[in-house]
């Protein structure tokens, strides 16, 4: 499954900059394992994350799902990044 387009139909939406979203699939030592990261400027994460986590647990729930379909466990991780202004 293409974890990375799932997640961009589902978070797309909810950010300014779509533009700046960055999502990557990192090295994990159990190949039942996913590990993802998420990250974006700083008022994006902080959507996505929402109040008390509820929109990044909402997130994680979905993909939760889809990864269940391959016996898979997905991990989610937001970071935000700040962009340099030349």
């Amino acid at each position: 499954m293409d974890y990375q387009n799932l997640i961009h139909a589902i978070i797309d939406s909810f950010i300014d900059k779509p533009e700046a979203l960055l999502i990557r699939t990192l090295p994990s030592s159990n190949e039942k394992d996913v590990n993802i990261l998420i990250c974006t400027e700083n008022d994006d994460i902080a959507r996505l994350i929402g109040k008390k986590g509820c929109v990044a647990n909402a997130i994680r729930e979905i993909v939760s799902i889809a990864g269940k379909l391959e016996n898979k466990k997905v991990h989610l991780k937001f970071e935000s990044f700040d962009q340099e202004n030349n």
